[in-house]
């Protein structure tokens, strides 16, 4: 026993008995399991009982616990002075804040926000499938779509084929959010996304053209908002073409920023006594706005004669203005990054229209726009853009996964190349989280969820990994990736990831206020309920809210130090096969985040808000953890494949290596008073010593080359969704013949190798080699003939189109010169 005091002693740096080391993990315990005020007033007398504290001081504290145990005491002599003491010094959250704050829900983030998540309900989420009807469509008019589409032409000509337009129109595929009872498709957010999915993968034109319709617009806005009369005048001709939309958002002086728009519509009276709007506006980047018959239209409603009774500034406000309205202005088009989408300003001065017949939902909704434009966003991001940048991920994974078989460097494929290798396992893996953050944010919004931090990370992170992705597959692909022509499947796409990072919300300003700054309110359990009750001065709701935090943070305290301690080992291993560890460093991290983010709240205050550097690495961190859910949701969900778990650790170890890097950089940058030292010093030591995650090793990655570089059906099932021709003359098609007759000639070039070897075939290569293996034996005629033939096919996949000066400088597409293979 002397011993153990003595190490005890030298444990907390005194003198004392192990009723005290006891005690200390007795509260460490109470704090790590959120126990109540109550709990912990047991446990403190006790504490004072069993060391024989002075009876003043346990007179004190029973005279503190009666105040803090009964809330009506609490509330009254301890909340409500506090509720007065933080008043001035709470940071104002505007209207426009307030109303993105309030826009749609919170989901599982929340879960991961609390430090505590529950994995179980995480990974009990449903995971969307396609109906009959569904695939039906996807099989048929999107198959049919695709094969209309020759992108090269769409690129050259600068247009989509009149052909493809009329078919879109007749196959309604402008119409897929539209009820069925309206004319349209009523399809669900996984058919949505899986049309955007496979058009973009073929043609980004397309894609987008197909997007827009379908996210935020006139017919997303008349579903929900409209009155019946414009939903019953518009949505048929929507949901068939008749009408195309757009929807006017930004402006010269409001791109981000969309609350700042400066277009303003103004009521009056007209000679009538009907209500009248007068609009002027300038907007820019606007998709379909040069073919537009219809304008969504976003606006500053003014009411000087104040006809509403809602004042002189009625605020944001949605309109329906058709294109054909005197004083409205469209047809120019801006030049985006050279895709031929269209897109681009419209105008319109002095355009007068029923208020009632232009306002969605009628002069009932005037001023409520930014809670419509909130809500719409948060579905639209969730949807059409994540579906782009998983097409152009699963698009770079096929291409790579035929050049690296087929394109020989120093006689052996460049896949066997581990320089090439790295580029390759990053998006083998990302193939895999990324198709996972798809369909798990999808599942949300098939419920009728619509989660706006979710949305606003999937969109953030699958537009990222879609733009890196490219970005690999052109360094892979090297001069034939540079060499623009019909045979080049990757240049478009790869000018189209900057246009898909930058709409719908630019990544910095996503990634850095949306994410986490409305997540740290939103998700927050107690947060945001505090700094409203504060600034309305409900002391009731404040005492729920602020006593809830302070336990919240004492949890999370305990949580993350235990949980740090023991690398979470404490936590559960018990939600899939194989799979624990990464739970429990799932759990882990939740808890380190949780308690982070409560300091990041309460040492800096209003000052985080510009904070941007480092709320963009909570933001990161967030994400990670949401993307690790949501990978070890589809592992489980997908039968916990084997042949597929090199992807799904790979992607963990990501994601937990990147969780690791965002913590490093908050720590070495937590710059507050008085504490700032204990993070950058302490802090930032243990965490580099007691890290919760590395980068995947490389045996890993080329664990997952391995299986990317082999013809299974593992490769099919991680580019499903995408468009893959039948057809050998285009671009794809080549690509994919090749791959599969080099595969298949893999096993007699192995033979022959073996031949040579054993000294009973001469070095050599070409047809007269092979028919000398052929006359001795090593081969028979039907091998010759097959190792030809695929020789032939990688002769052919590894060209590269040229033009001459006429063909160079046209404006339509015109058929190859000659034919590359000619040169052979």
């Amino acid at each position: 026993m002397e011993l153990l005091d003595q190490v005890s002693g030298f444990l907390l740096g005194t003198n004392v008995s192990w009723s005290v080391l006891a005690a200390v993990v007795a509260f460490v315990a109470i704090a790590y399991l959120g126990m109540p005020f109550l709990v912990w007033t047991i446990a403190i007398f006790a504490v004072l009982l069993g060391f024989s504290a002075p009876f003043w001081l346990t007179l004190t504290f029973a005279v503190v616990a009666v105040i803090f145990n009964v809330r009506p005491l609490r509330k009254s002599m301890v909340s409500g002075a506090l509720l007065k003491a933080m008043k001035p010094i709470m940071p104002k959250i505007s209207e426009t804040e307030r109303t993105a704050l309030e826009a749609g829900v919170v989901w599982r983030e929340a879960d991961l926000f609390s430090g505590k998540p529950d994995m179980q309900k995480l990974m009990d989420e449903p995971y969307p499938e396609l109906t009959v009807e569904e695939q039906a469509f996807i099989d048929g008019p999107v198959n049919r779509l695709c094969e209309l589409i020759d992108d090269w032409k769409v690129w050259k000509e600068r247009t989509l084929s009149d052909e493809a337009m009329d078919y879109i129109k007749k196959e309604k595929f402008l119409g897929m959010i539209i009820p069925k009872e309206y004319g349209g498709l009523g399809f669900s957010a996984l058919c949505n996304s899986e049309v955007v999915q496979k058009l973009s993968s073929h043609s980004i034109t397309a894609g987008i053209t197909v997007m827009v319709p379908n996210s935020l617009g006139p017919a997303e806005l008349l579903i929900h908002y409209g009155t019946q009369a414009q939903k019953d005048r518009y949505l048929r001709k929507l949901a068939t073409g008749e009408e195309i939309p757009c929807f006017g958002l930004t402006e010269p002086m409001a791109g981000s920023d969309a609350g700042a728009i400066t277009s303003t519509g103004v009521l009056y009276k007209g000679d009538d006594g009907e209500v009248y709007l007068k609009l002027n506006w300038q907007k820019r980047w606007i998709t379909l706005s040069p073919i537009s018959t219809l304008i969504g239209l976003a606006f500053r409603l003014k009411d000087p004669e104040n006809i509403l009774g809602k004042g002189v500034d009625v605020g944001i406000t949605c309109a329906l203005i058709p294109s054909h309205t005197p004083g409205v202005w469209v047809g120019h088009r801006h030049d985006p990054m050279g895709l031929p989408f269209n897109n681009g300003p419209t105008e319109g001065q002095d355009v007068v229209v029923k208020a009632e017949d232009a306002i969605i939902g009628g002069v009932a909704n005037a001023g409520k726009g930014w809670t419509m434009l909130m809500e719409s966003l948060a579905a639209g991001r969730g949807i059409s853009l994540p579906a782009q940048g998983t097409g152009g991920v699963k698009l770079a994974y096929r291409v790579l996964s035929a050049h690296a078989n087929t394109r020989k460097q120093f006689g052996v494929p460049i896949g066997k190349f581990e320089g090439v290798e790295e580029p390759l396992s990053r998006v083998g893996g990302m193939v895999y989280y990324i198709e996972a953050l798809r369909k798990y944010t999808i599942s949300a919004l098939d419920q009728g969820v619509k989660p706006p931090v979710v949305t606003a990370m999937t969109k953030y992170n699958a537009t990222e990994f879609g733009r890196r992705a490219a970005t690999d597959a052109m360094d892979v692909l090297g001069g034939q990736g540079l060499s623009m022509g019909p045979r080049n499947v990757m240049s478009i796409p790869y000018f189209g990831m900057p246009v898909a990072v930058t709409v719908e919300g630019a990544n910095i300003l996503t990634r850095t206020l949306i994410v986490f700054g409305q997540g740290a309110l939103r998700a927050h359990p107690y947060a945001f309920s505090e700094v409203d009750a504060v600034i309305s001065g409900n002391a009731d709701a404040f005492d729920k809210a602020f006593w809830g935090h302070i336990g919240h943070v004492t949890r999370n305290s305990a949580r993350s130090f235990v949980l740090s301690l023991t690398r979470g080992m404490f936590a559960s291993r018990g939600y899939g096969q194989g799979m624990g560890r990464y739970f429990q460093k799932l759990v882990w991290a939740s808890a380190s985040f949780a308690i982070m983010a409560d300091f990041a709240m309460g040492l800096l205050g209003g000052k985080l808000k510009v904070k941007e550097k480092l709320t963009g690495r909570f933001a990161d961190i967030l994400s990670w953890m949401f993307i690790a859910t949501a990978v070890l949701r589809r592992f489980k969900a997908e039968g916990c494949r084997e042949e597929d778990r090199p992807f799904a650790e790979y992607s963990l170890q990501v994601a937990f290596s990147e969780i690791q890097r965002s913590f490093d950089g908050i720590f070495d940058n937590f710059d507050v008073p008085l504490l700032g030292w204990f993070f950058k010093g302490p802090i930032r030591w243990w965490s580099g010593l007691n890290t919760i995650g590395i980068a995947p090793k490389d045996s890993l990655g080329q664990a997952v080359v391995s299986s990317m570089l082999a013809d299974t059906d593992q490769r099919d099932r991680f580019t499903s969704g995408i468009y893959v021709p039948e057809d050998t003359s285009t671009g794809m098609g080549r690509i994919e013949a090749a791959f599969h007759a080099v595969k298949k000639a893999e096993g007699l070039e192995k033979k022959l190798r073996k031949a040579v070897k054993a000294k009973k075939l001469a070095k050599g290569r070409g047809a007269e080699w092979l028919e000398m293996a052929a006359t001795q034996g090593v081969i028979s005629q039907e091998e010759k003939a097959q190792l030809l033939e695929a020789e032939k096919l990688r002769w052919d996949a590894i060209q590269v189109d040229d033009f001459n000066w006429d063909a160079y400088t046209a404006t339509t597409a015109k058929p190859y010169v000659r034919d590359p293979s000619a040169a052979k």
